[in-house]
């Protein structure tokens, strides 16, 4: 995924669609509104909670890209290059987690 372009698009589509951002605060609640819909499902279908039959159609994908839109929002509207800081969190990761994780026997 361009992260610089999807900023691009989310912004674009607020300027067109939105209005105007929701303030940081309102966007901070709807991103822990995904986030605790993403949970549902994954506790359900893949954790050991039953799944009630109102959220066997739900799409996880769809619910994914409702988190990374609202996260793209957050970019967008505190001035952050997401492209750029994703880019640094992943030469770190790399760097500091290469060994970590082959080393790591709870992983084997």
């Amino acid at each position: 995924m361009d992260i610089k372009n999807s900023q691009r698009i989310v912004d674009n589509w607020i300027k067109e669609h939105g209005v105007r951002y929701f303030n940081e605060l309102t966007n901070m609640a709807q991103l822990t509104e995904e986030v605790g819909e993403v949970a549902r499902i994954i506790a359900r279908r893949y954790g050991e909670q039953s799944e009630k039959e109102s959220d066997k159609n739900k799409d996880l994908g769809e619910e994914l890209a409702d988190v990374v839109f609202v996260v793209l929002c957050l970019a967008n509207q505190t001035g952050i290059d997401l492209q750029s800081a994703f880019d640094k969190k992943m030469d770190v990761k790399t760097k500091r987690d290469h060994n970590r994780h082959h080393n790591n026997p709870k992983l084997k």
